[in-house]
């Protein structure tokens, strides 16, 4: 489990550019994405939590787990953004490659994170952190629609 959540991250390095780049090819946006997650991190990190996507005049309830490395502490997160690159519903489910930093002090923190999967589709999230945490790495993300 952690040879594959480091083999994620390493993935995501790779994949990574400087996020101006990435907002000037992404396009427009083709939904939004709002999620909450409790994260907890030494060295190797955890998170679990849901959301909603909106995508086609609809909201659709989400899933959201991972693994990665990087970090230390434990804090509650919410994270919103637009998708890019969404064409079609089935395309959001699955695994992604996250790259995140932040922080979290009690009731003040701020952070990014950027998904990308398989088919295409990047989230660029804003968060918003509660509790004691400093976060800064990559994660193997699944997300999936509540059932």
């Amino acid at each position: 489990m952690i040879k594959t959540a480091l083999s994620l991250a390493v993935a995501g390095l790779l994949w990574s550019a400087p996020a101006g780049a990435q907002q000037r090819n992404l396009g427009p946006a083709t939904g939004s994405v709002s999620i909450r997650q409790l994260q907890v991190a030494f060295i190797g990190s955890g998170a679990i939590g849901g959301g909603v996507l909106k995508f086609g005049g609809r909201s659709y309830e989400i899933t959201v787990a991972g693994l990665g490395v990087g970090g230390i502490g434990a804090s509650r997160l919410l994270a919103r953004g637009p998708v890019y690159g969404l064409k079609r519903v089935d395309d959001f489910a699955g695994p992604y490659v996250q790259l995140r930093e932040g922080w979290a002090i009690g009731d003040a923190g701020r952070g990014r994170l950027w998904l990308r999967n398989a088919n295409g589709v990047t989230l660029r999230l804003n968060t918003q952190r509660r509790g004691l945490q400093i976060s800064l790495g990559a994660d193997g993300v699944v997300i999936g629609f509540k059932q």
